[in-house]
């Protein structure tokens, strides 16, 4: 056991902080520099597809018509080959899949549906439609009405629930 020498309390062998009160229980000149083995992680990207093989499908963006920006996190997710994606996330035992899953940006606890929203490029315009999701589809602020084609432009925010993502579309 470690005694805190600022309140007196008692921690457990090994803690570096008092659970009471914060301070630092081992000092500078106690801890230990331990160098690390990196070997697990150069085996994993050893690992890793290489062109050639099925799984590895390289992807660049460069053909890509338009993007989806997430906001909370910056990530960029290109629209590309396709003029219609669909939009939700993947849920266990659910027979249709979205062509964007949105579940590793937090979807489900942003209220996006499975099947939430269509995003797709016709005649030199873009159109969104809510799919008659369970927490509704706004852009720019706007509750979008189910099933009812709404023109998106360049910039505008557009909410899944409470996920939001601004779209950039690539002009021509």
């Amino acid at each position: 056991m470690i005694i805190c020498s600022n309140c007196k309390n008692t921690n457990m062998d090994g803690a570096m902080f008092c659970a009471e009160c914060g301070s630092q229980l081992v000092g500078k000149d106690t801890l230990i520099t331990q160098n690390i083995s990196t070997k697990q992680f150069e085996k994993a990207r050893e690992e890793k597809p290489r062109p050639g093989s099925d799984s590895y499908q390289p992807f660049d963006g460069s053909d890509a018509w338009g993007s989806l920006h997430l906001l909370d996190t910056g990530q960029v997710l290109p629209l590309s080959t396709k003029n219609e994606f669909t939009m939700g996330r993947i849920s266990e035992g659910q027979p249709i899949m979205p062509d964007i899953d949105l579940s590793p940006y937090q979807a489900y606890a942003a209220g996006v549906s499975r099947l939430h929203a269509v995003i797709k490029r016709e005649a030199g315009r873009i159109i969104f439609i809510d799919l008659g999701s369970a927490n509704g589809t706004y852009i720019n602020g706007k509750r979008l009405t189910p099933n009812v084609e709404q023109i998106l432009n360049h910039g505008d925010i557009v909410a899944l629930g409470k996920l939001k993502l601004q779209i950039l579309v690539k002009s021509n």
